[in-house]
């Protein structure tokens, strides 16, 4: 149940577990971090620098987020 207090699809969170999944794979799990900073930034950095500008994905047509938004604005 969302937190609306009406049942959603079970599709509504698939694009977030993935995106979750992907950043916990490609970049938390691979170190150690000595402090939270450093995660946060490193984490901003990934989105940012790689994941939407670079990082392509099956689900846009092999595109990255940026290049697909482009193509559809």
């Amino acid at each position: 149940m969302s937190g609306t207090g009406v049942s959603g699809d079970c599709y509504d969170n698939a694009a977030v577990e993935t995106f979750f999944k992907t950043i916990k794979a490609e970049l938390i799990w691979r170190r150690a971090w000595e402090t939270r900073r450093q995660a946060e930034t490193a984490i901003f950095q990934y989105i940012n620098g790689f994941y939407n500008p670079r990082r392509r994905h099956s689900a846009l047509g092999g595109k990255s987020p940026l290049a697909f938004e482009r193509q559809v604005a």
